[in-house]
């Protein structure tokens, strides 16, 4: 999620990583330093308790209503830009008041991880058709977060405040109070940029009793001019600086249940589950991502043939931190079956025998996904002339073009 053009200098540098401290301080308070709670040096001390245990950054800020991410919540869900997307859009209400799920929260911690990983090389064996991970999925990065915030969690129990850990949830708009803790500034994909490190990272929250004092100063604006990641979108999906239709965005239409949008199914390519291209392109984040190393669970590349044969039990538990609606795996299957169309082989062997599977699927979701992936690649003969439900019929009447195979394109002279 390309560095092509960083030269130009759109961008205001951003500033040189601040790297995470070794932090070696003593962190146990006694009984008196529960009276710290509101000083500043008890705020220090927990977020460094953070550091070590494993965030890259972390702030305070108040637990007061996050009045400016509950009026763009409102207005884009009213206005139909969610595309039927739930997370903080289900109750904005809530998701914006930190007092819904603690009446008595004074304080927001608010805790940043990278997940920036070098992206390994496709798999090459012949016939091996891969499909792409979002960075953010390639392993669970959200369980090193929760870990760290909860031994924040763990100071503020001890020390006779209360304390609830939010990561990856609905409960709490993260990125705002990412931005209110002064962890970074928004940029034009929507997408938290943290001050000297770009934006891969996961964001999560502690919400506290503990009336600590709350960060004074924003981090501004630093994409400038900048528009490469609208510019840059597949499917032009950054409708203004920093709003995205969900109509559009392929990160969201792979999450969504139901018929993959005719629309987008090209453009798709190969993502099976997230999009990072807007991030791909980012001066701040290309220049500056906190790289960690790859570890053995790094999980870039799926072949998707191994998605299509798998049983549902399988499915769910080799991908269950990611998000599947209604936990139903169907949803990867589907998608799986819009990547086979646009980068499959049809004289693959294996290809030719899913395809004629899901054409007869007892579900016809899937094999309407099915009949346009058998037709993008030329396989018109294995298609029936009708279908007894109307979103396969719907998919027989509108038959895509055969993609043109690379080794069938014409010479040039």
């Amino acid at each position: 999620m390309p560095e092509w053009c960083l030269r130009f200098g759109i961008v205001p540098l951003s500033k040189k990583p601040v790297k995470k401290p070794d932090v070696t301080l003593d962190v146990t308070l006694d009984a008196n330093s529960v009276a710290l709670g509101a000083s500043r040096q008890y705020g220090e001390q927990l977020v460094a308790i953070g550091l070590a245990a494993g965030l890259d950054r972390a702030g305070i800020t108040s637990a007061d209503i996050l009045q400016r991410a509950r009026t763009a919540l409102t207005e884009r869900k009213a206005l139909g830009l969610h595309n039927q997307m739930e997370f903080t859009y289900r109750n904005p209400m809530r998701s914006t008041d930190p007092t819904s799920t603690m009446a008595s929260a004074k304080s927001v911690i608010v805790g940043a991880r990278s997940y920036s990983t070098q992206m390994p090389d496709r798999p090459s064996p012949d016939r091996l058709v891969s499909a792409r991970v979002a960075r953010y999925a390639w392993r669970d990065y959200y369980e090193p977060l929760r870990d760290a915030l909860r031994a924040i969690a763990v100071q503020l129990k001890a020390d006779g405040w209360r304390a609830i850990v939010f990561a990856d949830g609905n409960s709490i708009v993260d990125r705002e109070v990412a931005y209110q803790a002064g962890l970074g500034w928004y940029g034009k994909n929507a997408n938290l940029l943290i001050e000297g490190a770009g934006s891969y990272f996961v964001l999560g929250s502690v919400v506290t009793d503990a009336p600590l004092v709350p960060a004074t100063k924003l981090v501004a604006d630093g994409c400038g001019a900048c528009r490469r990641c609208v510019d840059n979108c597949p499917t032009q999906a950054i409708v203004a600086p920093g709003v995205v239709d969900a109509h559009k965005c392929l990160a969201w239409l792979l999450q969504k249940p139901g018929v993959f949008d005719i629309a987008y199914r090209e453009v798709l390519g190969d993502r099976l589950y997230g999009c990072d291209d807007c991030q791909e392109v980012c001066p701040p984040t290309v220049r500056h991502g906190e790289v960690q190393p790859l570890t053995s669970d790094t999980r870039a590349w799926v072949p998707v043939i191994a998605v299509l044969l798998a049983n549902d039990a399988e499915l769910l538990q080799k991908f269950d931190p990611w998000y599947i609606a209604d936990r139903d795996p169907k949803w990867l299957r589907r998608n799986a079956l819009v990547i086979l169309g646009n980068v499959g082989d049809a004289k693959d062997s294996s290809t030719h025998d899913v395809l004629v599977s899901y054409l007869s699927h007892a579900d016809p979701i899937l094999r309407s996904h099915a009949v346009w992936a058998a037709a993008r690649l030329g396989l018109n003969h294995l298609l029936p002339y009708k279908d007894a439900d109307p979103i396969v019929q719907a998919e027989l009447d509108a038959l895509p073009t055969p993609k043109v195979m690379i080794n069938e394109a014409p010479a040039r002279h």
